[in-house]
């Protein structure tokens, strides 16, 4: 090819260049904020029966609890708290892994870490959710009630290796006490929206959740 070929090939000024850059990174910044935006608090609404997402300060300080109590490379799983795992996933780290269990197949976006549950059927668990392999179980039983709390007991008891964060009414303190061995903490989780019970967690270690008034 000669020089006077070359001359021929069109070239963009460096003007035109720095806004074709431009561009292209503003597309990239768009398509990566889409990809975080399955993390939300609220992406997938709550059914106003069962669902009630909590606040994100309390999303943000749960996930944060877990994520201590779990401990470098630790395993979570988040049982009926989805809002929780958004808020884990959100954080964009890599020191811990975490499943949700969830009985509404919409939080299914969320690939191989989605974990199909249902309180009724307590042990019934994919094969590979080995017995006593996660860290920490943090749980929120879909319904305020002796029935769904035994039966999400069997549930944690199965998963957790020893630590529990159980987030359900002050009504099933005691009930909670006999069948998971956890004490109320002092932190208060806030919702998106008011309960008509009173809402608090519980733990069976010693949690930062207890050393706030």
């Amino acid at each position: 090819m000669s020089d006077s070929d070359d001359d021929d090939i069109p070239r963009l000024s460096s003007h035109t260049l720095a806004a074709l850059q431009e561009f292209y990174a503003e597309q990239k910044q768009q398509s990566d904020a889409g990809r975080d935006d399955k993390y939300n608090i609220g992406i997938i609404e709550e059914n106003w029966l069962s669902q009630f997402w909590y606040s994100q300060e309390t999303a943000l300080r749960l996930a944060k609890e877990a994520i201590a109590a779990a401990g470098e490379g630790g395993r979570i799983a988040c049982v009926s708290a989805p809002s929780v795992y958004q808020k884990l996933r959100a954080l964009h780290r890599e020191d811990f892994s975490v499943y949700i269990f969830e009985y509404d197949k919409r939080f299914a976006i969320y690939g191989e870490e989605f974990i199909f549950y249902d309180y009724n059927n307590p042990l019934d668990l994919p094969e590979k959710i080995a017995a006593h392999s996660f860290d920490i179980v943090i749980a929120d039983p879909p319904y305020l009630s002796k029935e769904c709390l035994r039966k999400t007991s069997e549930t944690i008891k199965y998963l957790t290796q020893d630590k529990i964060l159980l987030c359900t009414g002050a009504v099933m303190e005691e009930e909670a006490a006999k069948l998971l061995g956890v004490k109320m903490c002092k932190f208060i989780p806030k919702h998106t929206r008011t309960l008509g019970n009173e809402f608090r967690c519980y733990v069976n270690y010693d949690s930062g959740l207890d050393h706030e008034i």
